[in-house]
């Protein structure tokens, strides 16, 4: 259970940050978790799902190297309601279960593909890291492009901050999802 109350009446909100709501219910479907907790701060809610939007609605980024840099951050972070979501999904953008299993459990990335292999290797370095080596770097640029690059880069970064509220917020999910290893 969240730390914080669910806020799933639109009229619990201010008039003037009502928005926010209808904009989680356009870009979702509806408000509930893990959004709902989030808008005790709507101006907060407003930018983080603004920007989820274009992550991961939007971004040029492949949807099968987009799933791997979450899932790594999700698990780099242990944030068990993203790491269940994802994990799901991820078989259906084709990735590998070898490659869910290898970021589950932290283990070496070999035996995975380059293609695979790519955006795993560069989420850690910046999650464990905080750096990002620059053949790693340049391999990133080579295959997604500038714009790409940051496009990862900002996943990463996007799920890590994502990571930190979800936490702070214990919000969990549901006992029959996914769990982390």
């Amino acid at each position: 259970m969240p730390r914080l109350p669910e806020i799933l009446d639109r009229d619990a909100l201010p008039e003037d940050k009502r928005e926010v709501f209808d904009y989680l219910t356009k870009t979702r479907g509806g408000v509930r978790l893990p959004f709902s907790p989030l808008l005790h701060s709507p101006e907060v809610t407003q930018r983080v799902a603004h920007v989820g939007t274009y992550i991961r609605f939007e971004s040029g980024l492949p949807a099968k190297d987009r799933e791997l840099a979450v899932l790594t951050a999700a698990r780099e972070l242990d944030v068990a309601f993203e790491w269940a979501a994802h994990v799901r999904a991820a078989p259906g953008v084709g990735v590998s279960a070898e490659a869910i299993d290898i970021i589950g459990h932290h283990r070496s990335l070999e035996g995975l593909s380059d293609e695979e292999a790519l955006p795993v290797r560069f989420a850690r370095a910046l999650l464990i890291d905080h750096d990002v080596p620059d053949a790693t770097f340049a391999a990133a640029r080579q295959r997604y492009g500038d714009q790409g690059v940051i496009d990862l880069a900002a996943t990463v970064g996007y799920y890590a901050m994502i990571g930190a509220l979800f936490n702070a917020l214990a919000i969990e999910p549901p006992a029959e999802a996914p769990q982390l290893p």
